[in-house]
């Protein structure tokens, strides 16, 4: 009776000891090497992008990221990539910046950047031409008073992923009419006034521009928007060939470009606070920092 006691004594313990090492084993597997998993790459965009400079910039920074590569693709099979890894709840990193529909259409974070070699937080500015407020003093008064927030203009490239982005800033002009009435305010009609709006080949850009073009075609400009490269938009308006823009991210950006031409346009200040470039991951991965990446061995 003794002997069985002592073994099932001895067979209780060597349970309660299989259970406790299997625990500490399921404990350990449930840490997420994600550096290893994403096979120390960072999914990225076209090259000469400013996000990929940047991001090549961060990788030689960190020395947590010694062995990462960067790997340049273009934004469509960025986005592409981060829905098929999304669909199956699989880690990834991507280049990221803010204003973007994919924080809309997906759960995600931006990793914290504690060196900011992805850029301080920026603003888009609005800049007329000189002569501007005494030419149309009603536009320039619009212009001065538009302002918005980013989930304002996330929504408009949103819905522009299904239509385009004309029809998208109607509809957002549609259901905001109190911040439109703010713009607004005082406003008289214009006469069929031309003036043109100078943007940037980039959705939030575009966002933007069509919003602006939308609500002064209301109030009787004869509006063109006219995409070009940054240093051909900022040359335009010093030159007075284009009389606005509310697309410059300011101040790094397009910094060296504002720089330039300083003294040469209006600058009515910010209307879009919050612009910022890093690498972005969705929710699901516990992780918070690029500080949290591991070096590749």
């Amino acid at each position: 009776m003794n002997a069985l006691k002592t073994l099932s004594a001895v067979g209780i313990a060597s349970i309660f000891l299989l259970a406790a090492c299997g625990n500490d084993s399921a404990e350990a597997g449930g840490d997420i090497n994600y550096s290893e998993e994403v096979d120390y790459t960072i999914t990225g965009i076209e090259p000469g992008a400013g996000v990929t400079e940047t991001a090549n910039n961060t990788l030689d920074t960190y020395d947590n990221l010694d062995g990462w590569e960067l790997e340049e693709s273009s934004t469509v099979g960025m986005l592409a990539q981060l829905a098929d890894a999304i669909s199956n709840e699989d880690p990834i990193i991507v280049t990221g910046w803010i204003p973007h529909h994919k924080f809309l259409q997906y759960d995600l974070k931006m990793l914290e950047d504690p060196e900011g070699t992805m850029g301080e937080s920026e603003s888009a500015h609005t800049i007329t031409r000189l002569g501007l407020e005494e030419d149309m003093p009603d536009a320039y008064k619009l212009l001065d008073a538009f302002n918005w927030e980013l989930d304002d203009v996330e929504q408009v490239m949103y819905e522009a992923e299904d239509s385009d982005v004309e029809t998208a800033a109607s509809n957002w002009v549609e259901d905001n009419p109190d911040k439109v009435d703010e713009w607004t305010e005082n406003i008289e009609e214009a006469d069929g006034e031309k003036i043109e709006i100078g943007s940037m080949p980039w959705e939030a850009e575009q966002a933007s521009a069509a919003v602006m073009e939308q609500v002064l075609t209301e109030y009787g400009y004869d509006v063109t928007v006219t995409e070009v490269d940054p240093a051909i938009l900022f040359e335009s308006i010093a030159g007075d060939s284009v009389d606005a823009t509310v697309a410059p991210a300011l101040p790094i950006t397009q910094g060296h470009l504002y720089d330039r031409y300083e003294g040469e346009f209006v600058d009515l200040g910010p209307n879009l606070d919050g612009l910022q470039n890093g690498f972005v991951v969705p929710e699901y991965m516990d992780i918070d920092s690029i500080e949290d990446l591991e070096p590749k061995e």
